[in-house]
């Protein structure tokens, strides 16, 4: 009958075009109401502990930062610096989109804006130079998720707020799957380069070794920003919700300084940011009072306990876990799909003995498989209006599908070996 009950009203109020947020907390409510004994009262305490959390109050703050950097223009001149540097490996600047993602997703932490903000630079360049087009957008959407996975990371703090993890181990412990999986992308598209002659034009351009110099020299802001918002962190200096405010501070004086920010674009930016915090606050509500229900009436110690007495093993859980994100990745978005989850899947794996840390930074890589899973991938969406449906969103989720295979392949190299993303932290705290 719960199960019955939780199914059925998820998906009469989902499907009828309610906000997700709006039915999840529906959902628990009914589930306080019928199954709890009456005790819908108890949401509004749930609701007053997440939204007075110190952490949470990072994410307004992540999310400007973003914003600001998206408006700022810096995105040009870093693509600009990292040119020179790709311009005689095959592949060219396919590489470069993946180094600018890689660096702007360390101070953006948002995949959106990573994609939005190298994509709108990169693409008219590279369609100018004669790029297969195709291979352009793919490169920009799986790079634009290194966004999430980069620390600062929207995703890993909403996670840590949510899980009551330490946010700055899950911010150390992505640093080397990022790198890893930037890796990954550069690999695949330097074997694509070299196997299929016109994915890249050849450069007939001389190049110095001081020019690749003078270039990497551009990005001095953006490497001060990181180290104020990590280096902050790492130093014990500041919180990391503390951070995020030096972080935008700092983010202004260089975007006014540097980049082409404008009181009128910081405006437009805080406005995006305010829409942006109450869309994800709305669905945190929601999903804080289903998780409250649910946990009231003990399901995931049941559904533990069940996964420990079945004959799949931790492993297979984990597994089954996996497909269950890869295809509620095709109707929900990233952010929505974690809220959405983390009440039975994070003590389900913490209790087959999986380290918290290393969750936060698997779900996150899960969550980044969704944002190039169409047909609600976002970055998808967001590219295919960056080329002005010059590459239908078909072709963009077509051009995606190697980064996507990439991204689970990280997966598997981290379950394989998990000190990938828990060596930082073990050594930094």
């Amino acid at each position: 009958m719960f199960w019955t009950t939780l199914i059925g009203i998820l998906v009469v109020t989902a499907s009828s075009g309610v906000a997700l947020g709006a039915a999840l907390g529906l959902t628990g409510l009914v589930i306080l109401e019928f199954f709890g004994n009456g005790s819908t009262y108890l949401a509004l305490d749930v609701i007053w502990g997440v939204f007075n959390s110190f952490t949470l109050s990072a994410v307004p703050m992540f999310i400007l930062l973003g914003e600001i950097l998206l408006r700022s223009g810096i995105s040009e001149r870093a693509y600009t610096a990292f040119t020179p540097v790709f311009a005689k490996v095959p592949g060219g600047l396919l590489h470069s989109n993946i180094a600018v993602c890689t660096l702007f997703g360390a101070v953006s932490g948002s995949s959106l804006s990573t994609a939005a903000a190298v994509g709108s630079v990169a693409y008219p360049e590279m369609s100018k130079r004669g790029y297969n087009k195709e291979a352009v957008v793919g490169s920009l959407a799986g790079g634009g998720t290194l966004g999430l996975l980069i620390p600062p990371s929207l995703s890993l703090l909403i996670f840590g707020a949510l899980t009551e993890t330490s946010i700055g181990q899950l911010f150390v412990a992505g640093v080397v799957p990022g790198i890893m999986v930037s890796a990954l992308f550069m690999i695949y598209i330097l074997f694509l380069c070299l196997r299929q002659q016109g994915i890249s034009p050849r450069s007939t351009e001389s190049i110095s070794f001081w020019e690749v110099v003078r270039g990497m020299l551009q990005i001095w802001p953006i490497l001060l920003l990181i180290f104020a918002i990590m280096g902050s962190i790492m130093f014990g200096l500041a919180t990391p919700t503390e951070a995020t405010g030096v972080g935008v501070v700092v983010a202004i004086i260089i975007s006014f300084v540097w980049g082409q920010l404008t009181l009128a674009r910081l405006a437009a930016a805080v406005q995006r940011s305010i829409l942006l915090f109450a869309s994800i606050g709305f669905i945190v509500l929601g999903t804080s009072i289903l998780s409250l229900s649910v946990s009231i009436l003990g399901v995931p110690q049941a559904i533990l306990e069940l996964a420990i007495n079945s004959d799949l093993g931790k492993y297979g859980i984990f597994a089954l876990i996996i497909l269950i994100y890869v295809l509620f990745g095709c109707i929900f978005d990233g952010l929505s799909l974690m809220i959405m989850t983390l009440p039975i899947v994070f003590p389900l794996l913490v209790g087959l003995g999986f380290d918290p840390i290393w969750i936060g930074v698997i779900i996150t890589v899960m969550i980044e498989i969704g944002q190039v899973t169409p047909p609600v991938g976002l970055n998808l969406t967001v590219l295919a209006g960056v080329t002005n449906n010059e590459v239908p969103l078909g072709r963009v989720a077509v051009a995606t599908i190697p980064y996507w295979m990439l991204l689970l392949l990280s997966v598997a190299i981290m379950t394989l070996f998990p000190q990938i993303a828990l060596f930082l932290p073990s050594v930094a705290f």
